[in-house]
């Protein structure tokens, strides 16, 4: 696999484009990850990467005159949380046909102030319940998305989404980090530092709690802060009441936290249309 080495980068084409910017040409070269463009000396407003191999969307040095970032048929799966602080200036980033797969993965590009064209045509996360609310919802400079036009109905609608979103987020990551543990190095007296039953007590330490199975006596409890927020959702998200509703009863009837966790998480993506209907056809079987 090529690396992307200063004698590559100095090589490459570079030419001024139809629309008379500075623009450098790496495309096709297989590079697995981006580095070692300090060497433009922040000569270019363009830089097309287009079919290479990466998959992580950082490595940039601080490139100011840098504003379109064409990413075409890599296999991105994150973006780099400091993107803004190397590339501030970016205005027109093409994700296009990348391996992008969840919403939150796109949280980076909101500091990028200056973004107005983003294309994530053909990336998984385009499949998601609520993607281009979402989008315009945490990126409200943008103008276009996926080459189309974000209207004023959408920005309005994306606000109210996103208004609506926080809560739910909140109370979920909240949930979560009270299920985390973590594990606490037991000293037993008389055994020596590393032995095996400092082990075995620090082994059952790092254990989470085991829990018990509901009975029909006693149901799981619903969070009310998630049930509260997912019904505020329940029209953004195409779902109905009944979808909710199933929801409430699949938590109660859940037989592992995996199941919980999982279900959860469908609550919070807004992704529960329909739930109802596959519901009380499981409980038929």
């Amino acid at each position: 696999m090529v690396k992307l080495t200063i004698d590559l980068v100095e090589g490459a084409m570079q030419y001024t484009n139809p629309l008379r910017d500075r623009e450098l040409d790496l495309r096709g070269y297989k590079v697995p990850a981006i580095e070692n463009l300090g060497s433009t000396l922040d000569q270019f407003d363009t830089i097309d990467f287009t079919d290479n191999e990466i998959r992580k969307l950082d490595g940039f040095p601080l490139l100011q005159r840098l504003k379109s970032l064409i990413m075409t048929g890599n296999k991105i799966i994150r973006i780099g949380e400091d993107l803004v602080s190397s590339i501030p200036n970016l205005e027109t980033l093409i994700l296009t046909d990348n391996n992008i797969a969840e919403l939150k993965d796109l949280d980076p590009l909101a500091p990028l102030t200056k973004l107005t064209f983003l294309s994530l045509a053909r990336c998984p996360v385009t499949m998601k319940m609520n993607y281009r609310l979402y989008v315009v919802g945490r990126m409200p400079q943008l103008r276009f998305l996926d080459f189309k036009r974000i209207t004023q109905a959408e920005r309005k609608q994306a606000r109210s989404f996103v208004k609506h979103l926080s809560p739910l987020t909140t109370a979920v990551e909240a949930n979560s980090n009270k299920t985390k543990t973590s594990a606490v190095k037991t000293f037993v007296p008389g055994a020596p530092v590393g032995s095996k039953a400092t082990n075995d007590e620090n082994s059952e330490a790092a254990k989470p709690p085991q829990q018990k199975h509901p009975t029909n006596n006693q149901p799981r409890e619903f969070p009310q802060a998630t049930l509260h927020a997912g019904v505020k959702r329940v029209m953004l998200s195409g779902g109905s009441n009944q979808d909710l509703l199933a929801i409430q009863d699949a938590i109660k009837k859940a037989k592992t936290m995996d199941e919980v966790e999982r279900l959860h998480q469908m609550l919070s993506s807004g992704q529960f249309a329909g739930f109802a209907a596959h519901w009380h056809k499981q409980q038929k079987h």
